[in-house]
């Protein structure tokens, strides 16, 4: 019998100009996607600004975007990952699921495929996914923090960036989002 396919499921949220917009990507572990789920722009009202007050950015994020995106995806991920660390802790906690902040670093790249290194703050390390690239940056979201949830998650990651750059997805999500950007404004 076949193991089910593992999937990783990637978020991205967008503001500028005072317009809020995101998505979600879930892939196979060979970068092929499974689901994909965006947001039209979102632009508050000045009301809304008046009555939402400090807190319209997180109802924003948080209710409006993530929300919506998480509900709305039929192919559940083993793992949500962000690029912006404002992602994480509530999609973990809207999604039952766990999820972390992963980026490239500077750093020359360790001996060996899987070897990490434990940061200062909780829930973070630097591993190395690959052979040749720089190790990566993860950091999951508060709560999943014991040592055998981080080793679990750079187990999950080394196992995705054998077939795939795991990293690369963002970058389809973001041309992605700009195609719809230009279809909408009739370009």
């Amino acid at each position: 019998m076949a193991s089910p396919t593992k999937h990783l499921g990637y978020v991205i949220m967008e503001a500028a100009d005072g317009t809020y917009r995101g998505a979600v990507l879930v892939t196979d572990f060979r970068g092929i996607p499974a689901d994909f789920r965006y947001t039209d722009p979102i632009t508050p009202s000045r009301i809304e600004k008046i009555l939402y007050g400090s807190s319209l950015e997180a109802y924003l994020r948080e209710e409006l975007i993530l929300g919506s995106l998480a509900a709305a995806v039929e192919v559940k991920p083993l793992l949500w990952i962000g690029e912006d660390e404002g992602i994480p802790e509530p999609l973990a906690r809207i999604t039952k699921t766990r999820s972390a902040l992963l980026g490239p670093t500077n750093r020359p790249p360790f001996d060996k495929v899987g070897v990490w290194e434990r940061q200062s703050e909780p829930g973070a390390c630097i591993f190395q996914a690959d052979p040749l690239s720089a190790p990566l940056r993860l950091s999951l979201a508060p709560g999943d923090v014991r040592e055998e949830d981080l080793k679990n998650t750079v187990a999950l990651l080394v196992e995705a960036a054998s077939t795939m750059d795991i990293l690369e997805p963002f970058s389809r999500m973001g041309k992605v989002l700009s195609a719809i950007a230009e279809e909408s404004n009739g370009s």
